[in-house]
């Protein structure tokens, strides 16, 4: 069967056209290249690794609670609409909060990876292409394990959420070269981190932990190259060129909020969609989640330059600007050592199995 066969609402089955915009650039100096960026292409190219071994894909996944949470972490948790569901009905939201949640992932990667082929074809720097090139597999190797995910062990797709279609659009149909950089390392790519941070570190399911841990190690990179490349491009902008990117951010940020609102969901299931979108708005750990969700987008934007008047004023009615302060290498040091920590964990206890395994067999033959 196919995928399109386990949408939830039927998407069309025809390619999703963006016209393409800009020139494809070469670059004959293939010598220099700014160091910081030439050390992270090698990082690119060391870090790679196969979805398909590094990954247990046999540990089991609850599909009606994919994270391994309490009831309390639905968005709708206590609300008048919660209150009157049957615990079916329960399970049945949590199915479908699941599924959109990692069809969301998954189809931001596949606009990553569209992104970053799109910058290797762009971008004029010979080592932003080199480095492009390693995030483009990286692109492709997350499309690919979110999809075995949600095909194997959740069974239901959703299809793409309407405000990321429409940033997508907006940085991919832009002719400037600089424009897919912005939509996508810095708001889509730095909104998409710091959701798998939030998911990796609550989630109780081994298998959760280890795809959200492991793409992160790679995310982490390609967020530091946007912040690299834009950073240098960006001082020397005229003072009408960064105000249309800062418009730009503040655009695309609002469309970045309401991504990770569910609204698909209580519309497929029939819920009052203006009282669950009301309800998750005011509700404390929704607000808490949603000031997590920018933790990686804020500092990067100020980092790079865009940090006038207009964009401050919008992080500060988002309830985000506090997120300015926050260090970034330090939460990318983290990502990686998360990652390698769950390769430790879990090669301890692959190894205590077999211990386990050869100590029985060893039992067995005594007994014999």
């Amino acid at each position: 069967m196919s995928t399109y066969d386990f949408y939830t609402t039927p998407v069309e089955r025809e390619t999703w056209d963006i016209p393409a915009a800009g020139a494809t650039r070469f670059n004959w100096d293939y010598d220099s290249g700014r160091s910081r960026l030439l050390d992270l292409y090698q990082r690119g190219k060391d870090k790679q690794w196969d979805a398909t071994k590094r990954i247990d894909w046999e540990l089991p996944v609850d599909p009606t609670n994919v994270m391994g949470l309490s009831d309390e972490f639905c968005p709708i948790y206590g609300s008048r609409q919660w209150d009157v569901l049957s615990e079916k009905e329960r399970k049945e939201l949590a199915l479908h909060l699941g599924s959109w949640l990692f069809s969301q992932f998954l189809h931001g990667e596949q606009g990553a990876l569209t992104v970053a082929a799109r910058i290797v074809e762009s971008v004029p720097d010979m080592d932003s292409k080199f480095y492009a090139a390693t995030q483009t597999m990286d692109e492709a190797r997350h499309v690919e394990l979110y999809a075995r995910f949600l095909r194997e062990k959740i069974g239901l797709y959703y299809p793409i959420n309407s405000d990321l279609a429409t940033l997508l659009d907006d940085a991919l149909s832009d002719s400037r070269w600089d424009m897919p950089y912005l939509g996508m390392q810095v708001l889509i790519e730095g909104l998409a981190l710091a959701a798998f941070g939030v998911h990796r570190d609550m989630a109780t399911t081994p298998l959760v932990k280890q795809l959200l841990a492991y793409v992160m190690q790679d995310e982490a990179r390609h967020v530091a190259f946007g912040r690299l490349a834009l950073r240098d491009y960006y001082a020397g902008l005229t003072a009408a060129e960064r105000a249309d990117r800062e418009e730009f951010v503040v655009e695309g940020c609002y469309l970045m909020r309401n991504r990770f609102n569910a609204r698909e969901v209580w519309e497929r299931l029939g819920f009052n969609v203006a009282e669950c979108l009301e309800f998750t708005e005011n509700s404390p750990v929704q607000q808490a989640f949603r000031t997590l969700l920018f933790s990686r987008i804020v500092p990067c934007v100020k980092d790079i330059g865009l940090w006038g008047p207009k964009v401050q004023r919008a992080y500060l009615d988002l309830g985000v600007l506090d997120a300015s302060k926050t260090d970034l290498d330090a939460l990318m040091r983290d990502d990686e050592e998360i990652a390698e920590r769950v390769d430790r964990q879990k090669y301890a206890a692959e190894l205590a199995a077999r211990h386990a395994e050869v100590d029985e067999a060893i039992t067995v033959g005594a007994e014999s």
